[in-house]
């Protein structure tokens, strides 16, 4: 249950500040703020009893598929059905359910013969639905399971759970929601639609971090593009509609690809499947090239949200022109959408894919394609925040650079490599968030961002720019704040592939490759402490800004002090993160032994 309430608070709470009077501003943030905290408190919850102990997806499914099997009226029927189950079971300790067997498969192996117009077709095929589930080596990490049938027509399910991958970025969601309205606090225009869009946006991004039923995913995923365009495209800067368009069109293409993926999978050999656990067995079953087929198509999907290069062209624009607290949640959040994925989706529904040569081209596999790309964004990534003069436009790209680390800790697919990549999303949610509303401090008093005609902030704001130089050198990856650790991972990883990568083995020249955009992002970011902060004030303007008030420093503080604690003390969020992140390697690994 505090699944559901942790992603649909919000929306219920959009639908109740609809219905108060546009004039009752107070009313309608104080309504917002409040809920946001609560969903926060609720996920943060969540975090502090996933290490407790309960149930898993594994001991959940298994009750539902003894309960189901208890209201089979004839003995008979019962009994093969329970064999059925007894031997998926033995397939998976001897680890054959790899070949393509589907329900009716099974039912023919112990003589159960059902046509679909049988009263007990459906339990039988719930049954070995679930019974499939049980065998995906993720089940065990997932816990708070929330099941239930949604649509029987199509075997579609309301299932959420959560791990150690997804609960971090549900409890980051929650936290940047209730930061961002409080920053927003001074927004007038439409200030009904601004907070129900909001908190829309929050249930469509909690949603996806939580969905475990591939149609269910896809829905949260699409409801998250509305608010955001519209975030964009009515609050946004001068150029807000091309920059809301451009994002709608790219992330839509990406959603027609990754619908194309999930109906492929849904009836091929008569799955008719959704539950993503039960396509993780299945789809190991499934030929290489269609798991290569499948592999690049949400590939290009979940690319665009990520965004890796060439399909990053959206980002900047979309970032330039969208509100401040807009910006936080893309760069915090919504950017991770794609990072995760690559983790719960590509990878353990495409081993075969993710592990070795593509047969169709030769030696070329997707783990170097994807490592060349993470390169390709570091580097290009960081030489174009390097060229910006627009304060928030540097701020974007190197989004663009520090997410290429995501994608060559990932194609490394060793232990280090992939636990870098989650920690750099995680690490990057904070420190993106925290670039974001230092611009926003400054654009609210200078209304502009030119990086040129700044200077002396320094000695008129102390706080701000003590504030704004934490969130710098966390971008940077200063040792002892986050950014650090997860980098270093990401390239001790990547240098050890070729030792223990479950994949296709990485070159350690893709770490030389990716080492200059370290040298670049300590030259844009020095340089732009630099142009804003020393020097003469260029404008007696600047004499008047006040520092940061209440407000901000509600907004700043907590994403500042996190930086740090993450910093010293990575293992808080490692730990929790190990036994999912494992899970995927072992997969990959299992396909080339």
């Amino acid at each position: 249950m505090l699944l559901t309430l942790v992603t649909f608070i919000p929306l219920i709470t959009a639908f109740v500040v609809l219905a108060i009077p546009s004039e009752k501003k107070a009313a309608i943030k104080w309504t917002a703020l409040i809920a946001a905290i609560v969903v926060f408190l609720l996920a943060t919850k969540l975090i502090a009893d996933y290490r407790g102990g309960g149930e898993n997806a594994t001991q959940v499914f298994d009750r539902q598929v003894t309960t189901l099997l208890e209201k089979v009226q004839d003995p008979g029927r019962r009994r093969l059905m329970e064999a059925g189950v007894a031997a998926i079971k033995l397939d998976f300790e001897t680890r054959k359910a790899s070949d393509e067997r589907g329900p009716a498969d099974y039912a023919a192996a112990v003589g159960l013969t059902l046509a679909e117009n049988d009263p007990d077709h459906g339990t039988w095929r719930s049954v070995w639905e679930l019974s499939m589930a049980q065998g995906a080596a993720a089940a065990k990490d997932i816990r708070f399971v929330e099941y239930a049938p949604w649509i029987d027509s199509f075997n579609i399910a309301y299932f959420m759970g959560a791990d150690g991958l997804s609960l971090p970025l549900v409890w980051l969601t929650t936290l940047l929601g209730v930061l961002c309205l409080a920053y927003s606090w001074n927004i007038e225009k439409a200030t009904k639609a601004y907070f129900a869009l909001f908190l829309m946006l929050q249930t469509g991004i909690v949603g996806v971090f939580l969905a475990l039923d591939f149609f269910l995913f896809y829905v949260f995923w699409e409801v998250v593009l509305l608010p955001m365009y519209f975030l964009i495209g009515f609050w946004g800067g001068p150029r807000r509609i091309y920059a809301a368009i451009k994002f709608f069109i790219y992330t839509l293409a990406g959603s027609v690809l990754m619908l194309v993926c999930m109906l492929a999978m849904y009836f091929h050999a008569g799955y008719d499947s959704f539950n993503v656990l039960t396509l993780m067995e299945v789809a190991r079953g499934f030929s290489h090239d269609m798991q290569y087929w499948l592999f690049l198509g949400m590939f290009v999907a979940f690319a665009i949200k990520v965004p890796i290069f060439p399909f990053h062209t959206w980002l900047p624009d979309a970032h330039v022109q969208a509100p401040t607290a807009a910006s936080v949640v893309l760069a915090g959040v919504l950017l991770k959408m794609g990072g995760y994925g690559f983790f719960r989706f590509s990878f353990p529904l495409c081993p075969d894919a993710a592990a070795g040569n593509i047969p169709l081209w030769g030696s070329f596999n997707f783990v170097h394609f994807l490592a060349t790309l993470g390169v390709i964004n570091i580097v290009y990534g960081a030489f174009c925040a390097l060229a910006q003069k627009d304060f928030k436009s540097l701020v974007a790209y190197s989004s663009v650079s520090h997410m290429g680390f995501v994608m060559l800790g990932l194609a490394a697919l060793t232990d280090a490599g992939v636990q870098g990549a989650a920690l750099q999303m995680f690490n990057h949610g904070l420190s993106s968030a925290m670039m974001f509303l230092i611009v926003g401090v400054i654009y609210d008093r200078a209304h502009h961002r030119n990086l040129d005609k700044f200077g002396g902030i320094g000695t008129q704001m102390p706080y701000y720019t003590g504030i704004a130089t934490l969130g710098f050198f966390a971008s940077l990856g200063l040792p002892g704040l986050n950014g650090f650790i997860s980098e270093a991972l990401v390239f001790m990883g990547a240098w050890d592939s070729q030792a223990k990568s479950a994949g296709y083995p990485l070159d350690p020249k893709f770490v030389y490759w990716a080492l200059p955009g370290i040298v670049l992002t300590a030259t844009y970011i020095l340089w732009t402490v630099q142009r804003v902060f020393m020097g003469p004030m260029k404008s007696e303007t600047y004499k008047t800004f006040p520092d940061v008030n209440f407000r901000e420093v509600f907004a700043l503080a907590p994403l500042g002090i996190l930086c740090v604690v993450f910093g010293v003390w990575p293992s808080l969020i490692l730990d929790f993160m190990n036994s999912s992140l494992s899970t995927i390697v072992q997969v990959v690994a299992a396909v080339r032994s």
